[in-house]
């Protein structure tokens, strides 16, 4: 299940609102420039659908996005607990970070943690199956795909070179509840 948790930077250990209502999650997030919807697939998918299975079931709603933004290319990326590489990876993107373009996944199965910092709050978005996020450049954020990360997410890009992180040095990320239990034990 989707769930936000609003953090002042100050007081990383106590969220002072939780909501988990679709709706409310996505009023939040667009009063700080945050797009987050939810898609469905065209049909049903095999957990061993293929990109190109995947990007075809969601094809309408890509193409639109890609339209409406100016996205060039789309890709499907997907980890699970048995990578061999899936503690670098995880490691790659826990500090805060911007980029030059939107980051912008879709949570086609399993879930990953988005952490938003803007205005002297954190956002924690918890994205699970059906989720859509999309971060716009130049926006401080960190990821957590969690110790034994199970996820397949749609990723779309207007430049290749675009979605290099710029780290920012701050070490505000290592404050905040990470994607593990006592605090998300029922992810995805």
């Amino acid at each position: 299940m989707s769930e936000l948790r609003i953090y002042t930077e100050r007081k990383p250990a106590e969220a002072v609102k939780k909501i988990t209502d679709q709706a409310e999650i996505r009023r939040e997030l667009d009063a700080i420039g945050i797009e987050f919807t939810q898609w469905e697939a065209a049909h049903d998918l095999d957990p061993q659908a293929s990109q190109d299975e995947v990007i075809e079931a969601y094809r309408g709603s890509i193409d639109t996005l890609m339209q409406q933004y100016g996205f060039q290319s789309v890709d499907v990326i997907g980890l699970h607990p048995d990578h061999p590489d899936k503690d670098t990876l995880r490691e790659k993107f826990l500090h805060e970070h911007t980029h030059d373009d939107f980051e912008v996944r879709f949570f086609v199965d399993g879930a990953g943690l988005f952490n938003i910092h803007k205005d002297g709050k954190v956002y924690a978005v918890l994205c699970t199956r059906g989720d859509l996020i999309s971060v716009p450049a130049g926006t401080r954020h960190w990821f957590d795909m969690g110790p034994s990360p199970s996820f397949k997410a749609i990723r779309l890009f207007t430049t290749p070179d675009g979605w290099k992180a710029n780290f920012t040095g701050e070490k505000i990320a290592d404050a905040f509840p990470r994607l593990e239990a006592p605090h998300y034990e029922n992810a995805a």
